[in-house]
């Protein structure tokens, strides 16, 4: 069992910044790609990105390339999403999850493990 705790979320004006963070409380977090979905009010969460087990690959929602950075400390069982140039649209509940198996990233349905969420909210 893996628990993950999401941290960092808040307002923040459009243009401005913010870095989440997920700890996580398995002993082989360096065997999990961690990844980052979002659900705004009434749509379905979506992917935004992920980071392959030893951080050597990095994937990104296109609406969020080039602005989101996603990476990982295994020695502190975190993941970070560094969140730059936020705009009105990237408002929304983020989500930090977990999987170690397969290999596609982008389907919320193949990760077993989530956190509880954390609010961003970025003003025009």
């Amino acid at each position: 069992q893996v628990q993950l705790v999401e941290s960092g979320g808040g307002l923040v004006q459009a243009g401005g910044s913010l870095r989440l963070s997920c700890a996580a409380s398995a002993r082989t977090f360096s065997s999990y790609t961690m990844a980052w979905f979002r659900q705004a009010p009434g749509k379905e969460r979506e992917f935004v990105t992920a980071i392959s087990w030893a951080g050597g690959a990095t994937y990104y929602a296109g609406s969020v390339k080039g602005r989101f950075t996603i990476s990982r400390d295994n020695a502190k069982n975190t993941a970070f999403l560094q969140m730059n140039s936020l705009k009105p649209e990237d408002t929304a509940v983020y989500y930090c999850a977990a999987k170690n198996r397969g290999m596609a990233v982008t389907n919320r349905n193949d990760y077993d493990y989530w956190g509880q969420g954390t609010q961003v909210t970025v003003s025009s």
